[in-house]
């Protein structure tokens, strides 16, 4: 039973997947255009950004030097020299987050690659098994993202509700403007 996964895993997984598309689906009839620029982080497992947003450059970013992303590198540390600061209007990062070993500053680098005005679109689980790649080192509650989104003028958190767990939801989304 060690490796087995629970029916409520499972829903839990439909769930968050088909809130992300949701998600990012409503951002896209907002924020695509023709003159955007994108960036999605670690997108080779699922769809990504690119299949909502179409007019949109999209440039990809991961850690794996074998997914192909358009940039590689870990994004816990100043990239600096691979990307430049204030370089993207949209930022696209989910179900990434709780993969970091240092959320801080994976957070103060999506700020610093964001152009002024520009837009954090993020999401992170909650009431949700750990799960790869590994490592998976953190859960994030609404007030631990508010205080991770600190230096960003505007921050909207919306929960994914949990039926059966009161102040338990399943995933959050963020859309966080610098």
């Amino acid at each position: 039973m060690k490796n087995q996964i629970s029916d409520i895993d499972k829903s839990h997984y439909e769930m968050i997947r088909k809130n992300v598309m949701l998600f990012l689906k409503n951002q896209s009839d907002v924020l695509d255009g023709d003159d955007i620029i994108m960036l999605d982080v670690a997108p080779q497992v699922h769809e990504g950004a690119r299949a909502f947003f179409k007019k949109s450059r999209v440039e990809t970013l991961d850690i794996d030097p074998s997914s192909n992303a358009t940039y590689i590198a870990d994004l816990c540390r100043d990239n600096t020299d691979i990307i430049p600061s204030c370089r993207f209007d949209v930022v696209v990062c989910t179900e990434v987050l709780e993969h970091t070993l240092d959320p801080f500053s994976a957070v103060r680098e999506l700020y610093r690659i964001l152009k002024q005005n520009g837009t954090l679109l993020l999401s992170v689980p909650f009431n949700f098994r750990i799960h790869g790649p590994l490592p998976d080192c953190w859960r994030f509650t609404e007030h631990g993202l508010r205080q991770i989104m600190k230096d960003f003028s505007e921050v909207q958190i919306e929960e994914l509700p949990a039926e059966d767990r009161w102040l338990m939801p399943i995933q959050y989304t963020v859309r966080a403007r610098k």
